[in-house]
């Protein structure tokens, strides 16, 4: 009786079934992760709004977006910077020093032009965000390290302008502080300005080739460097387009709550790496989407309002956030296994 030929990859497969199931599970689990995360965002809504009917109003929803703007226009340049393999801990310090910068201004030039104010606080972050660049990108300074001695000082740089001292409401105009708080057709300023620069990433992410390779110097250094893709003009690129998103965040942080001080947001770079994480952006680079970063960022503004309205302590607050990042991390660890065992696979076929 002659052996019955067999076809290799089908005797691979068969022989290494289960971890190819695995890892189809885990790429289905990645492509399908926005809308398991869209149904919790749901789900977690449903259940606070059994527990509490004015959660769902009109008007705290509204609060709920306002709050939210800032959180996701500082997630969309944390998403660039973490695609690169790269972190970003300055970013609350630099918004401080843009926000104090473009405060002080308009403190001493009352009929200053809100969109020069603007252009202030982004030019302030653009600047900080260059030299952050510059030393990632071109003195090969890690980022981690880099960006922890800039927020120092900034922080410094923050409080010798100010001479320690606040810009209180009262200092500021009015057109200063409508920047955040006016309305267009009902709609606020924050949410269509955090509206404009989703669309901007998009554009960027997933339509220009400076896009695609950010993707690539995450997923692979090495390789993107033989490809002849200059990494050093891209990290630059990114820390800056960091920076200028934490100067804008600056002006509309100091805007909305009318107040500019040394220790302004404080912290907050970590609920900027949480958003990110909880939208599927791999700390080890190469990989996020903006949707992702976008759902990531309305949880945890869910969250930040959910949780008072339900009588949680403030104890409880900070442990259940806590644990829904780390399952996210999880998640993610398992997912990024998966997907690398299902392509080792495809490569012994």
């Amino acid at each position: 009786m002659k052996p019955t030929a067999t076809n290799p990859a089908a005797a691979i497969q068969g022989a290494q079934g289960r971890p190819d199931k695995a890892g189809s599970l885990s790429a289905g689990i990645a492509k399908f992760r926005e809308l398991g995360l869209l149904l919790f965002i749901v789900l977690l809504s449903i259940g606070v709004q059994l527990r509490n009917p004015s959660f769902l109003t009109w008007e705290n929803i509204g609060d709920i977006a306002t709050n939210t703007a800032i959180l996701g226009i500082l997630s969309v340049g944390m998403m660039l910077v973490i695609l690169t393999r790269g972190i970003d801990l300055s970013i609350g310090a630099t918004l401080a020093l843009a926000g104090m910068v473009s405060a002080l201004t308009v403190s001493h030039y009352p009929g200053l032009h809100p969109l020069l104010a603007i252009g202030v606080g982004i030019g302030v972050g653009l600047a900080c965000g260059i030299v952050i660049g510059f030393l990632v990108s071109w003195v090969n300074i890690l980022p981690i390290i880099a960006t922890l001695g800039m927020m120092n000082v900034f922080r410094g740089l923050t409080f010798e302008t100010s001479g320690g001292k606040w810009v209180s409401a009262h200092q500021m105009p009015e057109s200063f502080k409508a920047i955040a708080t006016g309305s267009v057709l009902g709609i606020n300023h924050l949410i269509l300005i955090a509206v404009a620069v989703y669309i901007a990433a998009y554009y960027f992410v997933g339509h220009t080739r400076t896009g695609r390779r950010v993707y690539a110097i995450g997923s692979n250094p090495t390789s993107a460097e033989i490809s002849g893709i200059r990494t050093g003009r891209i990290l630059w690129l990114v820390y800056s387009i960091m920076g200028g998103l934490s100067g804008l965040a600056g002006v509309l942080w100091v805007s909305k709550f009318a107040s500019a001080q040394g220790d302004t947001a404080a912290g907050y770079e970590l609920s900027v790496i949480a958003a990110c994480v909880l939208g599927g952006v791999s700390i080890a680079g190469g990989v996020g989407k903006l949707s992702g970063v976008i759902l990531g960022a309305v949880l945890l503004g869910i969250l930040n309002n959910a949780l008072p309205m339900i009588n949680v302590s403030p104890f409880w607050q900070n442990f259940i956030q806590g644990s829904i990042i780390l399952i996210a991390v999880l998640v993610n660890a398992l997912v990024k296994r998966g997907i690398d065992r299902n392509n080792l696979m495809r490569r012994k076929i």
